[in-house]
């Protein structure tokens, strides 16, 4: 990961250019408790950003949703909470995984990314949650 703080929470994509990533920026400079980030999503199509507040829940909850992805459970990650949601479909509207973004307190716009991640992909993203937790959660307070 370099000798920089790690980036990259979340990291999906494939070889047809269809990319959905979750960017941590640091920390968020009027609330100690939180992480500025953002959910970049890339394809042949559409492209797009948006900001995204990230803190211990969320990164904890996120973690509960790698265990759910692993025993073969679609989820959804911050749906219930204000700003955008994830939702990973492992067999989508195309017979092949999917990852929906949703913006609906914001843009109101959806954008559904078919892709095939790789087949360690999970194991991938508990490391990537590791390593920001490990750097990052120290330094949050409250």
């Amino acid at each position: 990961m370099g000798d920089g703080p790690p980036r990259e929470l979340i990291s999906l994509a494939d070889d047809e250019g269809n990319s959905v990533t979750v960017n941590v920026l640091g920390r968020d400079p009027r609330w100690t408790a939180g992480l500025d980030a953002e959910i970049v999503v890339k394809t042949p199509f559409v492209s797009g950003r948006i900001d995204l507040a990230l803190y211990v829940s969320r990164l904890e909850s996120w973690a509960d949703a790698l265990d759910r992805l692993d025993a073969g459970e679609d989820i959804a990650w911050m749906e219930m909470s204000s700003g955008p949601s994830i939702f990973v479909q492992l067999t989508g509207e195309r017979d092949c995984p999917e990852v929906v973004v949703e913006d609906e307190g914001g843009s109101m716009v959806t954008v559904r990314v078919p892709l095939v991640p790789p087949d360690d992909w999970i194991a991938d993203h508990r490391q990537r949650l590791h390593q920001v937790m490990s750097y990052w959660v120290p330094m949050l307070s409250g």
